[in-house]
């Protein structure tokens, strides 16, 4: 089996470490129908096209409804499938047709009194026939979902390595006069050459001297400028998040003095982040750190995890309370912005909470 392929046994875990949650609530079941709950809890990744759902009864037993076909490798003791197009046509009544399929084998096997689920996601097509009390569990299960397994970190570390490769390329052909398009793509070619498939994601920012942005038909790289590149390659399911700036020439004296404050918090988090350590005071402090920089302004996140979803637990932003558990990856990009920066920079980096701190899984150049 490859190191990135599903593993069963993980899914299992995380089954019991859901059903722990489901005892404490006196759940009959809980219903899951998005993607990245049910890729979570069973292991095959579904296209969005698709409209798959999962139910985990309190008797620890998980019912897949998956489309059109068996998945190879599914951590299921039921699958059963409904039919997702008519004749190579994708239907748009997907979750009426998987939701008949679960509700039929939940009444045949449990006719639950009391059922969690996500609400956001959560159908009448499930919740009308079953006729049960229903209980939010989307909290839980985005908790849950905070800390990595080992299967989960192998594929979360690949998509991390692939921005590694696509900063190298951006390094070799950044230069005045390239189109943002021309970066994108030769980005996109890295990555996927890299991981050897099609990507799941792709990242957020290609533009040269802007804070952000898709890349734009037209523009070209400036001399002087400062080309930040936020990318984002998932990697079956997982999305990899970092971000580094490139000087289109060198950098000036005033840039470099902006990223020796940029980058000082990194030391800052290495330091120390723990598990217990508050998100939301590291997020001050580092505020308190860049507002000391005689140039730019810090005004945005300073991060948060990353996983199935680009934005997970734990927040590192002043909106949330989170306190930073072991196992959770977390993305971290502290930034300076100014005119005289020819826009400014981000740096992001990602971590591993261990036992005793944090472990740096972005380990490529930070230059500009």
């Amino acid at each position: 089996m490859s190191l990135y392929d599903i593993d069963v046994a993980a899914c299992r875990s995380r089954q019991a470490r859901l059903l722990d949650e489901m005892q404490s609530l006196r759940l009959d079941v809980v219903v899951v129908t998005q993607i990245e709950h049910v890729q979570w809890l069973a292991g095959p990744r579904f296209a969005w096209t698709h409209q798959p759902a999962a139910a985990l009864t309190a008797d620890g037993k998980l019912i897949l409804v998956a489309p059109n076909r068996f998945p190879a490798v599914a951590a299921a003791d039921e699958v059963l499938t409904y039919e997702a197009n008519w004749h190579s046509t994708l239907r748009n009544d997907q979750r009426a047709a998987s939701s008949e399929v679960l509700v039929d084998a939940l009444l045949r096997k449990v006719r639950p009194k009391r059922m969690g689920g996500a609400f956001s996601t959560l159908s009448p097509h499930l919740t009308v026939p079953l006729e049960a009390e229903l209980v939010d569990v989307e909290p839980v299960l985005y908790g849950l979902r905070r800390r990595k397994d080992p299967d989960e970190l192998a594929r979360l570390k690949h998509a991390i390595a692939a921005t590694g490769r696509m900063y190298q390329v951006a390094r070799e052909i950044i230069e005045p006069g390239i189109s943002e398009i021309e970066v994108f793509n030769a980005l996109q070619a890295a990555a996927v050459e890299f991981l050897g498939e099609m990507l799941t994601g792709t990242g957020n920012d290609y533009q040269c001297g802007a804070r952000g942005g898709p890349p734009r038909r037209g523009r070209r790289a400036e001399a002087g400028e400062l080309y930040i590149l936020d990318l984002g390659p998932a990697f079956r399911g997982y999305f990899a998040d970092n971000c580094r700036t490139v000087a289109v020439t060198e950098p000036t004296d005033v840039q470099l003095e902006a990223w020796r404050h940029v980058t000082s918090v990194f030391e800052h988090i290495e330091r120390t982040v723990k598990p217990g350590t508050s998100a939301k005071a590291l997020f001050h402090e580092a505020q308190a750190m860049l507002d000391q920089a005689p140039v730019g302004v810090f005004n945005h996140h300073l991060g948060h995890g990353i996983g199935l979803f680009p934005h997970e637990g734990p927040h590192l932003n002043p909106n949330w309370d989170d306190t930073f558990e072991v196992g959770e990856v977390f993305a971290a990009e502290p930034g300076l912005y100014a005119p005289e920066l020819k826009v400014g920079m981000r740096i992001e980096n990602d971590y591993l909470v261990t036992e005793t701190g944090v472990e740096l899984l972005s380990d490529f150049p930070l230059e500009l």
